[in-house]
Protein backbone atom coordinates (compact mmCIF):
# COMPACT_ATOMS: atom_id res chain seq x y z
CA UNK A 1 0.00 0.00 0.00
CA UNK A 2 3.20 2.02 0.74
CA UNK A 3 4.39 1.95 -2.94
CA UNK A 4 0.68 2.42 -4.34
CA UNK A 5 0.61 5.39 -2.19
CA UNK A 6 3.86 6.93 -3.35
CA UNK A 7 3.16 6.34 -6.93
CA UNK A 8 -0.29 8.00 -6.57
CA UNK A 9 1.55 10.91 -5.36
CA UNK A 10 3.92 11.51 -7.69
CA UNK A 11 1.42 10.71 -10.73
CA UNK A 12 -0.29 13.76 -8.96
CA UNK A 13 3.09 15.63 -8.79
CA UNK A 14 3.45 15.40 -13.02
CA UNK A 15 -0.03 16.67 -13.34
CA UNK A 16 1.40 19.58 -11.80
CA UNK A 17 3.37 20.62 -15.07
CA UNK A 18 0.70 20.85 -17.32
CA UNK A 19 -0.39 23.61 -14.75
CA UNK A 20 -0.80 27.07 -16.51
CA UNK A 21 -0.75 29.07 -13.17
CA UNK A 22 2.65 29.58 -11.70
CA UNK A 23 1.42 28.83 -7.90
CA UNK A 24 -0.45 25.70 -9.18
CA UNK A 25 2.52 24.69 -10.95
CA UNK A 26 4.71 24.82 -8.13
CA UNK A 27 2.62 23.87 -5.25
CA UNK A 28 1.05 20.92 -6.59
CA UNK A 29 4.37 19.22 -7.76
CA UNK A 30 6.41 20.37 -4.66
CA UNK A 31 2.90 19.09 -2.08
CA UNK A 32 2.90 15.63 -3.62
CA UNK A 33 6.86 15.38 -4.14
CA UNK A 34 7.15 16.09 -0.29
CA UNK A 35 4.48 13.48 0.32
CA UNK A 36 5.89 10.43 -1.93
CA UNK A 37 9.38 11.58 -0.30
CA UNK A 38 7.37 10.81 3.21
CA UNK A 39 6.51 7.53 2.13
CA UNK A 40 9.77 6.66 0.66
CA UNK A 41 11.51 7.78 4.20
CA UNK A 42 9.35 5.53 5.79
CA UNK A 43 10.16 2.32 3.55
CA UNK A 44 14.04 3.33 4.31
CA UNK A 45 13.58 3.91 8.39
CA UNK A 46 11.43 0.51 8.22
CA UNK A 47 14.08 -1.41 6.96
CA UNK A 48 15.85 -4.09 9.09
CA UNK A 49 19.60 -3.74 8.65
CA UNK A 50 20.78 -6.33 11.03
CA UNK A 51 18.23 -9.41 9.52
CA UNK A 52 17.90 -8.28 6.22
CA UNK A 53 21.59 -8.19 4.91
CA UNK A 54 22.78 -7.27 2.16
CA UNK A 55 19.29 -7.13 0.26
CA UNK A 56 17.83 -4.45 3.09
CA UNK A 57 21.28 -2.36 2.18
CA UNK A 58 20.56 -2.74 -1.15
CA UNK A 59 17.14 -1.18 -0.53
CA UNK A 60 18.31 1.41 1.32
CA UNK A 61 20.83 2.52 -1.24
CA UNK A 62 18.00 2.26 -3.54
CA UNK A 63 15.64 4.33 -1.40
CA UNK A 64 18.18 7.07 -0.71
CA UNK A 65 18.67 7.60 -4.44
CA UNK A 66 15.06 7.79 -5.19
CA UNK A 67 15.03 10.22 -2.31
CA UNK A 68 17.88 12.21 -4.18
CA UNK A 69 16.13 12.10 -7.41
CA UNK A 70 13.27 13.52 -5.92
CA UNK A 71 14.29 15.76 -4.47
CA UNK A 72 16.12 17.34 -7.54
CA UNK A 73 12.90 16.64 -9.53
CA UNK A 74 11.11 19.03 -6.61
CA UNK A 75 14.15 21.30 -6.67
CA UNK A 76 14.11 22.38 -10.72
CA UNK A 77 10.65 21.29 -11.56
CA UNK A 78 12.11 18.30 -13.65
CA UNK A 79 9.69 15.78 -14.78
CA UNK A 80 12.47 13.07 -15.51
CA UNK A 81 13.45 12.12 -12.18
CA UNK A 82 9.71 11.56 -10.92
CA UNK A 83 9.16 9.46 -13.86
CA UNK A 84 12.45 7.07 -13.03
CA UNK A 85 11.19 6.95 -9.32
CA UNK A 86 7.76 6.21 -10.35
CA UNK A 87 8.78 3.30 -12.30
CA UNK A 88 11.10 1.92 -9.60
CA UNK A 89 8.70 1.90 -7.31
CA UNK A 90 6.34 0.18 -9.98
CA UNK A 91 9.17 -2.52 -10.30
CA UNK A 92 9.65 -3.26 -6.49
CA UNK A 93 5.90 -2.69 -5.74
CA UNK A 94 5.10 -5.62 -8.47
CA UNK A 95 7.97 -7.88 -7.20
CA UNK A 96 6.51 -7.60 -3.53
CA UNK A 97 3.59 -8.37 -4.78
CA UNK A 98 4.06 -11.28 -6.45
CA UNK A 99 6.66 -12.62 -3.22
CA UNK A 100 3.33 -11.97 -0.80
CA UNK A 101 1.63 -13.99 -3.21
CA UNK A 102 3.82 -17.10 -3.51
CA UNK A 103 4.15 -16.95 0.11
CA UNK A 104 0.36 -17.23 0.90
CA UNK A 105 0.29 -19.77 -2.15
CA UNK A 106 3.06 -22.22 -0.67
CA UNK A 107 5.02 -21.48 -3.38
CA UNK A 108 7.59 -19.27 -1.94
CA UNK A 109 11.24 -20.64 -1.71
CA UNK A 110 13.16 -20.25 1.69
CA UNK A 111 14.95 -16.98 -0.23
CA UNK A 112 11.74 -15.43 -0.57
CA UNK A 113 10.51 -15.56 2.57
CA UNK A 114 13.82 -14.51 3.88
CA UNK A 115 13.58 -11.97 1.74
CA UNK A 116 9.91 -11.14 3.28
CA UNK A 117 11.24 -10.12 6.76
CA UNK A 118 13.10 -7.50 5.14
CA UNK A 119 10.16 -5.29 4.43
Amino acid sequence: MLFDGAIRFLERARLGFAADDPLEFNQTINNNVLRAQEIISELNLSLNLAEGGEFAATLRRLYDYMDGRLHESNRYKKEDGILDVIRRLTILRDAWAEMLHKTNSGDASPTELTLSAVG
